[in-house]
């Protein structure tokens, strides 16, 4: 005799027995909460302190949708199915890695969850996964935080390495020149791209820290403010003048006046450091190696076909696919770290590179008939 399914509230109607294709949905689902669940308990393994609360707290939510599913299923059980590549994939990079990448991917994985569409789970159960969405985001802000000043210059320069030097190469090549002509043209871009982009980047991450730092208040100002003879409203000044609005300043300033009544001690004056700001900047040294490494990196694989002995047509098209295809996964990558859509940047970055090339490519081509 069959056996009746299980009452969940809110999950549709299961007064009917389930069809092949709701078991295997169901038992998908399970195999997904699961493998989900190892990921966030893995990316856990490899923080401390706060953000391994949250990501083992994710990892016990999980467990929640696990024992939804494993209540519909009843006797069928689990059937020993494998959660999607996906997820799997996950997990294997967590393992190894735990880094923003996998975070970025979780996000982007959290947004799309089916719970929504799907009749079978419960209305909290889709909340849950929004919710999900937003943990992840904000720790992966964190990481995005703590590294953007490096990506940016890794990002910048491995992007400006491709296209500057596709664009040169394509272009004296387009002239008519010797290979050997185009293959010192682009080793000669590649080197003084590489050293104006670590010049540029030191002076633009070193220029912005040091007007942070003019902005950054005195470490003793709190304590000589609490000597002057000044007043409330002169204090409320203060924190006007730092970014509050008038009422939240007055009422901070009554409020440091009123501590410092109770005990003369206490009470310090609190005014924003931009230390967050500094953080996600970065070293100015970190900023140009990054960007001297990565451009160089980007920009030799213009030159590679003419350093292997290519030459003509030939070069040119391998130059151009070997290109297309960096500059292909750069902008994937830029999409994934970025919640974005990875394919949509892939294109972008593919349109952008192939057109300034083509420019070039052309130019060359009207000089070398000219001088021809």
């Amino acid at each position: 005799m069959p056996q009746t399914p299980p009452q969940v509230p809110g999950t549709g109607d299961l007064t009917r027995e389930p069809s092949p294709a709701d078991i295997k949905r169901w038992r998908r689902y399970l195999a997904d909460e699961r493998a989900e669940g190892a990921v966030y308990r893995d990316l856990a393994a490899k923080r401390d302190g706060e953000e391994r609360e949250i990501l083992l707290g994710l990892a016990n939510a999980e467990v929640r949708h696990e024992e939804h599913w494993l209540r519909l299923l009843g006797a069928a059980g689990d059937g020993g199915v494998r959660a999607q590549l996906g997820t799997r994939l996950f997990g294997w990079f967590a393992r190894r890695f735990g880094s923003l990448f996998v975070l970025a991917l979780i996000q982007r994985a959290e947004s799309r969850s089916p719970y929504e569409r799907e009749a079978d789970a419960t209305p909290e159960m889709a909340a849950d996964e929004r919710i999900h969405e937003e943990v992840v985001r904000g720790l992966a802000m964190r990481s995005r935080s703590r590294m953007s000043g490096m990506f940016r210059a890794a990002v910048f320069g491995a992007n400006d390495g491709l296209v500057s030097n596709l664009a040169l190469v394509l272009g004296i090549g387009a002239t008519g020149a010797p290979t050997v002509i185009i293959l010192a043209t682009g080793l000669s871009g590649l080197l003084a791209g590489a050293l104006s982009m670590a010049a540029g980047e030191y002076v633009s991450v070193r220029s912005q820290r040091e007007l942070l730092q003019a902005s950054t208040p005195s470490p003793d100002t709190p304590q000589t403010i609490q000597k002057l003879d000044v007043n409330a409203n002169e204090l409320e000044l203060v924190y006007r003048a730092r970014g509050m609005d008038e009422g939240e300043a007055r009422r901070y300033a009554h409020r440091v006046f009123a501590l410092q009544g109770a005990d003369p001690e206490s009470g310090p004056i609190a005014l924003h450091s931009g230390d967050d700001e500094h953080e996600e900047l970065g070293t100015a040294w970190t900023a140009a190696l990054s960007s001297f490494c990565f451009f160089a990196g980007g920009a030799l694989l213009p030159v590679l076909p003419y350093i292997f002995g290519m030459s003509g047509l030939a070069a040119v098209v391998v130059s151009a696919v070997v290109v297309g295809i960096a500059l292909l996964t750069t902008g994937a990558i830029v999409g994934v770290l970025s919640g974005g859509p990875p394919w949509r940047r892939a294109g972008r970055q593919l349109l952008i590179g192939y057109g300034a090339a083509a420019v070039t490519y052309v130019l060359g081509l009207v000089f070398g008939v000219a001088i021809g």
